[in-house]
């Protein structure tokens, strides 16, 4: 059962465009099969920075589908079917955040996800600012925390950080030192 509001009562149940090497749309299928065959699809990364240019961080509930309980310095998710990148950043930091007044996420770059062992998605890359207070999804985050980029740097290698997110955040690394 979808509600206009929540999407699908499974997450599973959600519908992703299913891409090709070049992020043309190539079929579409409910989230559990595309994760289930590791058919290629879209995902949004929102680097969330408060006014003292503190990262959002959290860890994620042990009920996700994807690197349950792992650390992630992103919020975002996957780009349902017939989304644009940019509605799915903003209508995923709004949700995971907590935060209904965010404005829209500020897109840096794209870049194809592939870690050979079967997930693979075309990311989008984006920067928000976030006003305090938050009020993280309880389904999505199970601790969270604004830390500096120092901070960030030393937790690198004591969490263990979800893949994607560890990929994506070099990636943006590189992306401002050049």
């Amino acid at each position: 059962m979808t509600d206009a509001t929540t999407g699908p009562a499974d997450p599973r149940e959600e519908i992703l465009s299913v891409v090709d090497e070049n992020d043309e749309v190539v079929g579409e299928a409910p989230r559990g099969e595309v994760y289930a065959r590791g058919l290629r699809h879209r995902c949004v990364f929102v680097l969330a920075r408060d006014a003292d240019d503190r990262v959002f961080v959290h860890r994620r509930t042990p009920q996700k589908l994807v690197f349950p309980s792992l650390y992630d310095m992103f919020v975002g998710g996957v780009v349902g079917a017939g989304e644009s990148y940019d509605d799915a950043a903003l209508r995923e930091a709004r949700e995971e955040l907590g935060v209904d007044a965010l404005p829209r996420p500020t897109p840096l770059f794209t870049f194809l996800y592939e870690d050979g062992a079967g997930h693979s998605w075309w990311s989008s890359l984006y920067e928000v600012r976030c006003e305090p207070p938050v009020d993280p999804q309880a389904e999505e985050v199970a601790w969270h925390a604004f830390v500096t980029e120092e901070e960030l740097t030393r937790r690198l290698d004591e969490w263990e950080w979800v893949p994607d997110g560890l990929a994506a955040y070099r990636r943006l690394l590189d992306f401002r030192a050049g």
